[in-house]
């Protein structure tokens, strides 16, 4: 009986300190209900004592009643018996309940300690990222303040190089309408000679004075002809008046061979020499003309306007051509700086 009511007072104890609000409310119901039956126990425990001391009382004042005492006694004991029975088997199931709670307490607080371990691995790895995150942000706002500064040197950069754009085109506006100039002045003055084989044209920037050789050199010469010398003469009084225009000199051949008896062995020889002959006449006739603006080369036959594939082609292919590109030094000054 003590046994009982330690354990009882142990169980107690542990619901009020170890389960929840609910898992202490059915166990403390079973414990009342366990307590209800043992005191019903003990009242009928009682009241067989007080029954039994009649029966002594009776049986001795009474020794023809034995049997029936005897009976009554023998149905106490048994009935004795099967609460005692009773008792050990709800005293057993007591102890299981209790092992078993115990058992789910412990499984509960494992749960709990490795809740708590990964609440708290989860929080240092939050203030891991919170502190990664500020600092990726005031790197962001670092190179937004760097954008901007950059944006606006971009800004004034831009603005330098569109205000250089529009001097450096406006020159080249201005270089485009002096050559659209010169050629007007070279037309003007080769009119003459148009229908004798020369050609003026702008293209790629330069001037192109092309002359086929029918107007200036005999074939297999380079002794330029009377009226390739009064062309040239024009020329050159157009060409002293810019001493900024560079001049490049171009003799060209069609592709048949050189068959002359001179020291000239081949068309490229024969180019060359021609190229150099209407450079002599030039700078004779323009006295205003820069020898060092002037250039002569020869291409032979391998830069032909046209193919080589018949009498009018080939006649187009032997030419002289004069090329006038202004002076872009400058310009190109302006634009580098």
């Amino acid at each position: 009986m003590k046994k009982i009511l330690f354990l009882g007072s142990l169980v107690a104890i542990s619901l009020s300190s170890c389960v929840t609000l609910t898992e202490h409310e059915s166990l403390q119901a079973k414990y009342d209900q366990t307590s209800k039956q043992y005191n019903l126990t003990q009242q009928e425990l009682l009241e067989l004592k007080e029954e039994n001391a009649a029966l002594a009382r009776q049986n001795q004042s009474l020794n023809a009643d034995y049997t029936d005492l005897a009976l009554a006694k023998n149905m106490a004991e048994a009935k004795a018996d099967s609460l005692s029975r009773r008792i050990e088997q709800m005293t057993h199931h007591y102890d299981t309940t209790m092992e078993n709670y115990i058992q789910e307490v412990a499984g509960k607080s494992r749960d709990l300690t490795r809740a708590q371990n990964l609440l708290t691995a989860r929080t240092k790895e939050l203030g891991d990222k919170e502190r990664e995150l500020q600092a990726r942000q005031q790197e962001l706002e670092e190179q937004q303040e760097d954008f901007k500064l950059q944006r606006s040197e971009l800004l004034a950069k831009q603005k330098e190089l569109e205000l250089k754009e529009a001097a450096t085109q406006a020159q080249l506006d201005a270089k485009e309408r002096e050559l659209e100039a010169v050629r007007n002045s070279v037309t003007k003055a080769l009119t003459g000679f148009s229908d004798k084989g020369l050609k003026v044209e702008t293209k790629d920037g330069k001037v192109y004075v092309s002359m086929e050789n029918k107007l200036l050199f005999p074939s297999a010469s380079w002794t330029v002809s009377k009226d390739g010398v009064n062309a040239i003469k024009e020329l050159a009084k157009v060409l002293e008046q810019d001493s900024t225009l560079n001049i490049m000199v171009e003799g060209h051949t069609d592709n048949d061979a050189y068959r002359g008896s001179t020291a000239v062995k081949d068309n490229w020889d024969l180019s060359v020499m021609r190229a150099t002959a209407i450079v002599k006449l030039l700078l004779q006739h323009g006295k205003g003309i820069n020898p060092s603006r002037i250039e002569a080369c020869g291409h032979g036959e391998f830069a032909p306007k046209v193919p080589n594939t018949s009498a009018e082609n080939k006649a187009i292919n032997r030419r002289t051509e004069i090329i006038l590109t202004p002076d872009l030094d400058k310009l190109l000054q302006a634009m580098e700086n």
